[in-house]
């Protein structure tokens, strides 16, 4: 039984065996284009077809790579899973033994029939992905002299682009909390923390009192893949968090609380589904309509700032990005103004 829980009745050879258990945790940088993946591949099957095995030791090793060294979630195992034994089953229909039978033509070919059958462009990224870092490691490994999937090209996606609210809007949420009245003070915070340091939802709810740095207004975070970075806490976000840790925080403190900085009423860590909820309330009780939603607000963080002048590499080591261009979405929110700046300052605009 591999560590996804399929089991594989396989003839012997001589490649990885099974795999060990996987760290859970969620890394998926788009989820729902991955359900809709998982959806169109189908699931792994219960039991491989022999023509796969060729093929099927390096898909193994690979997976295996992906669980010990990079700690990737089992759900990403799954759906690089599904990718490559779709890939190595259409090899197999057309006689493609080993995997250094495939060039970039053939994969560009499983690529247009993946298009053809209806996979969205969205799941086509996610794919091109997965064959880029199965070949890389595959090189990497001397098990290949070449990478066929280098001169691989993600499809466009369209106008898939993160919503973001206006300064105003974020302002009449903050405006709204009453510090005053019970959870006001440690309501502020979150929202305020989530406005000024570009956080993930699971980077709050994980934040610890030891982590912060009141005087310098600095937090250290572990973020996606495990990576520390530290971010900067701004004033007025840095004001609410004091007033909540000094007047408020230790009425919620219980003899079982541990150092998270933001508690419940029953003093253990507020929890991922619960901060949704205060941010949804808060939005509401502002008058603000639609879907507000945590992240909703690290893209506004992102936003706001690039639309006032700060680099992309800067705005990328506070988002905690490994790629720039993960990062990049954001240029989109600022063509407005990139057009007004050219119409006003260029002169033949």
């Amino acid at each position: 039984m591999n560590t996804l829980g399929i089991v594989l009745s396989r003839p012997a050879h001589g490649g990885a065996g099974s795999l060990a258990p996987l760290p859970r945790k969620s890394n998926l940088r788009n989820r729902n284009s991955l359900i809709r993946q998982a959806a169109f591949f189908g699931p792994p099957s219960c039991q491989v077809s022999a023509t796969l095995w060729p093929l099927a030791p390096q898909i193994d090793s690979f997976i295996l790579y992906l669980a010990t060294e990079r700690g990737l979630s089992d759900a990403y195992q799954l759906s690089v899973r599904r990718t490559l034994e779709t890939l190595a089953d259409w090899a197999q229909q057309r006689d493609l033994p080993d995997w250094q039978d495939l060039g970039i033509d053939h994969l560009r070919e499983f690529l247009s029939q993946q298009k053809s059958r209806g996979l969205e462009a969205s799941s086509l990224r996610i794919a091109v992905v997965h064959l880029k870092i199965f070949f890389r490691f595959l090189v990497s490994r001397n098990l290949l002299g070449e990478d066929p999937a280098e001169p691989l090209l993600s499809p466009r996606t369209g106008s898939s682009l993160p919503g973001t609210l206006q300064v105003s809007q974020v302002a009449r949420i903050l405006d709204s909390i009453d510090p005053s009245k019970p959870l006001g003070r440690r309501d502020l915070a979150i929202l305020e923390l989530f406005y000024a340091s570009g956080l993930r939802l699971a980077e709050i709810c994980s934040a610890r009192l030891e982590s912060l740095d009141l005087e310098d207004g600095f937090l250290r975070v572990t973020g996606k893949g495990n990576k520390t970075r530290i971010v900067p806490v701004g004033g007025q976000a840095l004001a609410a968090l004091k007033s909540y840790l000094d007047n408020e925080r230790p009425e919620l403190v219980k003899p079982h609380t541990s150092s998270e900085i933001f508690l419940s009423v029953r003093g253990g860590p507020l929890g991922p589904d619960r901060v949704r909820k205060i941010v949804k309330e808060r939005a509401r009780q502002a008058g603000l309509t639609g879907n507000i939603y945590p992240h909703l607000l690290r893209h506004s963080f992102a936003t706001h700032l690039l639309q006032n002048g700060a680099d992309l590499r800067v705005i990328q080591e506070l988002l905690g990005h490994a790629d720039i261009a993960t990062t990049q979405i954001y240029t989109h929110v600022d063509d407005q103004g990139l057009k007004k700046v050219h119409r006003q300052f260029h002169p033949r605009a």
